[in-house]
């Protein structure tokens, strides 16, 4: 007996999906790096002239750097976070750092973006604004701008379990990241590392990569590290999210006691060589996980 496959694609009935995260704001594919679909094909048996209908499995269509192919593969489904607000200390922006792209990126989820440009505001400013945000990123520049009442009311922010990302770069643009970072679980960055390059999934244990099956690394087979980069230290509470190709460690997380937060010691990536591999997504990814909704539940996106 012989058959022949006379058609693909009739429908998509599934999604592969082995996790236990099923939050509506959550796309079905959270968590997995290599999305397969499960399809209906058609097979007609040469003989009888009879067909059938299999169900087979795919990988979903890629985009160019070998990603799948969109927004539906992110962490978050579009718009889940409306209502919601991203503070952001930008106190770098040079090169034409605007923060336009990472801005439009996570505007898709339904974040809006509150942004302090160069310097940072009060202590008593900042506290305020914070009052009305989910999450908080610090970029950071070469000399400190935060002092210790600034430093003091983001331990505040998160202590109480909203979520910070700390962004620095290469030496000497780890300044104010440093601070807080220390300040906030005893972990810095340091050094000076060549990257500008695209790395993949980790393979065989080597310290290369992303870290798979991880929430923000959802979607991501492949992401750009940045141009020259910091490395973290090494922290037992520490969970390595991105090596670099040298082998450093780029991004990693903190996770504990219902905290959230992320470090991160490439913030090129958020302005250079943005349509290489991953970025937009990885930003996308990140800024949901911050919004630490399996601690606040429904509380987070009924503010």
């Amino acid at each position: 007996m012989k058959t022949k496959v006379i058609k693909f694609g009739i429908g998509v009935v599934t999604f592969f999906c082995f996790t236990s995260v099923s939050f509506a704001q959550y796309n079905k594919c959270a968590g997995q790096n290599r999305i397969v679909e499960e399809r209906e094909i058609e097979v007609i048996d040469d003989e009888s002239g009879e067909a059938t209908i299999q169900v087979v499995k795919q990988e979903v269509a890629k985009d160019t750097y070998g990603n799948p192919d969109g927004n539906q593969y992110d962490l978050a489904v579009d718009g889940a976070f409306e209502g919601q607000t991203v503070a952001v200390l930008h106190l770098y922006t040079g090169e034409g750092f605007d923060f336009e792209l990472p801005k439009k990126a996570i505007e898709q989820k339904g974040f809006s973006v509150y942004r302090w440009i160069n310097n940072p505001p009060t202590p008593e400013e900042l506290e305020k604004a914070l009052e009305k945000s989910c999450q908080l990123w610090v970029i950071s520049s070469s000399a400190r701008k935060l002092n210790e009442e600034h430093i003091a009311v983001i331990k505040s922010f998160f202590d109480s379990g909203k979520g910070v990302y700390i962004w620095g770069d290469n030496q000497p643009y780890y300044s104010d990241a440093n601070a807080v970072s220390k300040a906030l679980i005893d972990v810095e960055m340091k050094g000076n590392t060549m990257g500008d390059k695209t790395v993949d999934i980790q393979k065989n244990g080597e310290k290369i990569g992303l870290t798979p099956n991880h929430l923000i690394t959802t979607g991501l087979q492949f992401i750009y590290e940045g141009i020259t980069i910091a490395t973290l230290d090494d922290h037992e509470d520490l969970t390595p999210i991105i090596y670099g190709s040298a082998g450093n460690l780029v991004t990693a997380v903190y996770e504990k006691d219902n905290k959230r937060l992320i470090l991160d010691g490439g913030f090129t990536r958020l302005f250079r060589n943005w349509d290489t591999a991953g970025t937009g997504r990885y930003v996308k990814n990140a800024a949901a996980w911050l919004v630490n909704y399996e601690f606040f539940g429904d509380e987070v996106v009924s503010n």
